[in-house]
């Protein structure tokens, strides 16, 4: 039976007359993302037609999920709100703290020994709380919500960008920062720019050796990495329909590299048969009974043109396997252009690893899809040129997949089996050599292949592949490998060639597991004490931030002014740095270390207007801040892209920074900046970015008047005396201005709770 049951069917009870009742307010047929979107409306808000990206709205979610190196912080502001029990069902799961370097068994203790006072805290906040926990080694958070969490039409948020992956089962599940988090597990709406819809039609259907994973490699190769900024990407057509759930949910994780707010399919039979392998017949049950209320209307489907801001047609007939990357997910390159992009790009073609797994791609049809790939390189006298690393998504299809043979096939080949956990892909792996930076190829099937996020080396040129290319680009050790068209010469040096993968939905013999990991919350945790010590280097009690004083903000410095792509791994990188999650003095130490300074080209190298002299960003700040004086980020387009790491907003305010202007947001960074205080504006003319000089002071001339579309002035004083006056634009409604005089968005909460 499924968590939560009673929360899913009196949503499904109410379905049918929020539709309705939606159509006759907007006059028209709906898309599914307006069907849950409307339907999830919170009782505080007023129903009415919303304007596509212009109109906050609140809205209601069903539940809440948080990972471990982000559920410390939201669990830590949660602790400041005055509640004895989360107000919306909520998990933590540990899956971020787990490096990858010996194997699963070993690599899991020396997780559990270095980390544990980490997970005791999260354990016992989530026992007094009434938070469902689990442990180290259950799975990547995805994946586990996807097997036990997510239902057709209901709304999740979680503090991971790629709480995306619910989608898969017709979800609207979207990527918060730990604070929007908060609100709803205090019983607060949770409050979104009503999104802009973008569809996508699927005709035709996958075969050969192209996979769900190709479609979105393809779609982040038209929309680029912020084309979905502010949208909701809804896919459908008979290719939709022909694709299984676990697939759905590839493409939809994916989404959070385009900027997606989140994407979705409509539920179908694919989806009924997930449910019921997972054990949730009473959800595929319920979910029949209003099947016609979890898709889009017929009207909208037969011309989606009249219904969606922008709409895509992908033909899976002819769809052909990408690698996308080095260092951004939407450079495509379908597989039979390689050798000439590599080339042109002098990009290495010896590829050193192969890695498998992720929450995108870690399922059991993946794994054995990948597997297929191996079994054949076996059979046919094959030797693996590179490396191979394997992550299963949860241990249900860890223990499954072993069961079945699959993870033995991948030994055979010599493959690490890592831990049920996300490893390589947000930096968790101890990769030998790493640190000589050597320029090097490797490919995965992870979402992310930013510089640095897999083994901390610049110079690893990291592409982006569904596990069965992985597998066989891998064993070719070439890039430039087309499985479709070379051959490979085997031990008795004949030229062989793979026949297309093959692969399973679904175990045949069903799912099992022996301890999936999960731990029940206490019925009453009120008598239980959470303990952190004064002295802890993982962990810290947090102050409040300090209000505005309702002035001006004058005589402020420039602290950077970034160049080009600054995600938020630029701004607080994971890998070694995870440790220091729960310490929000301890990880400003990264702060912005990563971000290319773009009068020197050079990173965590900013000059001080105090001294003058050139030095690392925290220490920097930290200096402006212990004598009083303000100071500003400056950033390009897409500031914030990537992981919804809300300490990427968080640091730079517990150092001092006051405004953070930039020529475009990333949607879950521009949250995170304003949730924690930190005035958040962009260029009202992009090309002013280059009147920001080194040395510049920064005087905010009418801040004193701050309001809803009022554009903010800005005084630029250089060194030479010469002054320019530019303007900044915000998106600030009334209530989020009343966060930035509070001094962050806690802050009101416990206002409100005293």
């Amino acid at each position: 039976m499924a968590f939560n049951i009673d929360i899913i069917k009196a949503l499904y009870s109410q379905l049918a007359g929020k539709v309705e009742a939606a159509r006759k307010i907007t006059g028209k047929p709906l898309t599914l993302s307006e069907k849950i979107l409307y339907s999830h409306l919170s009782s505080e808000e007023t129903p009415r037609a919303f304007s596509r990206g212009k109109d906050y709205v609140d809205f209601a979610p069903d539940r809440i999920a948080c990972q471990d190196a982000t559920a410390q912080m939201a669990l830590l502001q949660f602790m400041q709100a005055g509640k004895a029990q989360v107000a919306v069902p909520t998990t933590v799961h540990c899956d971020h703290l787990i490096q990858a370097k010996l194997g699963a068994d070993k690599d899991l203790q020396a997780a559990l020994n270095s980390s544990n006072e980490v997970f005791n805290f999260l354990e016992s906040v989530s026992r007094k709380y009434g938070i469902g926990f689990w442990k180290p080694g259950a799975g990547i958070i995805h994946q586990v919500v996807l097997e036990n969490y997510a239902f057709p039409g209901g709304m999740m948020i979680g503090t991971d960008s790629h709480t995306v992956n619910a989608g898969g089962l017709g979800m609207v599940a979207i990527g918060v920062g730990g604070a929007d988090a908060v609100d709803v597990m205090v019983g607060m709406p949770w409050e979104l720019k009503f999104p802009k819809l973008i569809g996508v039609k699927l005709t035709g259907k996958l075969s050969g050796w192209s996979s769900p994973k190709d479609v979105i490699l393809k779609v982040a190769g038209i929309l680029t990495a912020k084309g979905g900024t502010d949208a909701i990407v809804e896919y459908f057509g008979e290719g939709a329909a022909s694709m299984s759930c676990t697939g759905k949910g590839t493409i939809c994780n994916m989404g959070a590299e385009i900027g997606a707010t989140t994407s979705t399919f409509g539920y179908d039979d694919s989806m009924e048969r997930y449910l019921r392998a997972t054990g949730r017949d009473d959800v595929a049950d319920a979910a029949n009974e209003v099947r016609e209320h979890l898709n889009g209307d017929p009207e909208v489907y037969a011309n989606p043109e009249q219904y969606f801001d922008q709409v895509i047609e992908i033909d899976l007939n002819t769809l052909l396997p990408h690698l996308n990357g080095p260092f951004t997910p939407d450079l495509a390159t379908p597989v039979g252009e390689m050798t000439e992009k590599a080339t042109k790009n002098d990009w290495p073609l010896d590829v050193e690893w192969g890695l498998i797994g992720s929450c995108t791609n870690s399922s059991y049809e993946d794994l054995s899809r990948a597997a297929s790939v191996a079994k054949q390189a076996i059979e046919k006298g094959l030797k693996t040129k590179a490396e191979f690393g394997i992550n299963p998504g949860s241990e249900q299809v860890r223990f499954t997949a072993e069961r079945d043979g699959l993870l033995q096939v991948f030994e055979d080949l010599d493959a690490t089996i890592f831990t049920n956990a996300c490893g390589p892909c947000i930096g968790q792996w101890a990769r030998a050599g790493a640190e000589d930076k050597k320029k090097n190829t490797i490919v995965h099937s992870f979402n992310r292949n930013f510089a640095k996020r897999a083994d901390g080396n610049p110079n690893t040129h990291a592409f982006v592949g569904s596990p069965e290319l992985v597998a066989a680009v891998a064993i070719a050790g070439r890039l430039d490998f087309n499985p479709i068209t070379d051959t490979l010469t085997n031990d008795k040096g004949e030229q062989v060639k793979f026949e297309e993968p093959t692969g399973l939905e679904l175990p045949p013999l069903g799912f099992d597991v022996e301890d999936a990991g999960y731990l029940e919350p206490d019925a009453d945790g009120s008598g239980i004490a959470i303990n952190v010590k004064e002295d802890s280097e993982r962990l810290q009690l947090l102050e409040s931030f300090s209000p505005w004083d309702g002035k001006n903000i004058s005589g402020a410095k420039l602290l950077i002014k970034a160049y080009g792509k600054c995600t938020t791994d630029h701004i607080s990188m994971a890998g070694p740095w995870l440790r220091f999650r729960g310490h929000l003095d301890n990880i400003a130490n990264n702060t912005l270390i990563g971000g290319v300074n773009a009068f020197n080209m050079e990173t965590n190298s900013v000059k001080s207007q105090i001294t003058g002299e050139y030095g690392a960003v925290p220490d920097t700040q930290r200096a402006y801040k212990a004598v009083g004086i303000p100071t500003v980020i400056i950033g390009d387009h897409n500031y914030g892209e990537g992981s919804s790491r809300e300490h990427a907003a968080m640091q730079p305010r517990h150092l001092g920074v006051s405004v953070v202007m930039v020529k475009s947001f990333a949607r879950i960074h521009e949250t995170n900046l304003k949730k924690q205080g930190v005035l958040a504006l962009t260029f009202a003319n992009s090309d002013d970015y280059d009147k920001i000089q080194e040395d510049d002071t920064f005087n905010f001339t009418d801040l004193a008047d701050f309001a809803p579309q009022k554009q903010i002035t800005i005084e630029l004083v250089h060194s030479d005396g010469s002054k320019d006056t530019i303007l900044g634009n915000h998106t600030y409604n009334e209530a989020q201005i009343e966060w930035f005089k509070a001094g962050s968005a806690l802050n009101l909460i416990k206002l409100k709770n005293k």
